[in-house]
């Protein structure tokens, strides 16, 4: 089987990924980056979702963005916003897909992976720069040129399937996949239990998307 490594976070879009990962007969390999977000019930999500999508191997990385602060998720001293805002949103966390494609790249270049695979979609367009097809083209390009893979002609691939999916869409495939949303975990200020606020922006787009799927929505959700 090829070998892949699957950027998972333990949110919705990034299990689907890995579903679909999987269905194309790749060895998975998941990677979870402890960044100094808010909470850990997303990276214990993660720990659940790799089990049962059959993770070859599951691998949390730390680092301390928090130390920069900047964003909503990492700096205590900004607040989750609860309404929709224009532009560039409060929680967009300066540099972070770069710094998680990189880390994932230096292991797919360990395990001899030609691919990698993540979960940004068309949703996030509008708000984050790091999930244009723009970037994502980019950093294949760098991938390649930055590698001792890419230099002795063995291809690194940079896959983002959900990239031109609604939100709606990639709840329906994952659920066509067997994934089973409940153990996921979405919410940028989620608690302990990993129960979700249901008013950030992140919850907003996720109960849209049960809605309009038709699909019941699982998500555990705070009293």
């Amino acid at each position: 089987m090829k070998k892949a490594v699957v950027l998972l976070s333990g949110g919705l879009d990034s299990a689907t990924v890995l579903a679909i990962a999987r269905s194309q007969g790749y060895a998975c390999y998941a990677l979870s980056v402890d960044y100094g977000q808010r909470h850990w019930a997303e990276l214990a999500a993660s720990k659940k979702v790799a089990d049962a999508l059959g993770a070859i191997e599951h691998k949390v990385i730390h680092i301390d963005l928090a130390a920069f602060g900047g964003s909503a998720l990492t700096d205590s001293n900004i607040a989750v916003p609860l309404k929709e805002t224009e532009g560039i949103p409060l929680t967009y966390v300066p540099a972070r897909n770069t710094i998680m494609l990189s880390i994932a790249l230096a292991w797919a270049e360990v395990l001899q992976a030609g691919d990698i695979f993540f979960g940004v979609n068309a949703v996030d367009y509008s708000g984050y720069p790091d999930c244009r097809p723009e970037y994502v083209a980019a950093f294949e390009q760098l991938a390649n040129l930055a590698t001792k893979a890419g230099v002795e002609g063995r291809r690194l691939n940079i896959h983002a399937p959900l990239q031109f999916m609604s939100k709606a869409e990639i709840i329906s495939k994952g659920v066509g996949l067997g994934v089973d949303f409940s153990m996921t975990v979405s919410c940028y200020q989620a608690d302990e239990s990993g129960h979700a606020c249901g008013l950030c922006d992140s919850c907003r787009l996720r109960r849209a998307g049960f809605e309009v799927a038709g699909i019941q929505d699982v998500t555990k959700y705070k009293q």
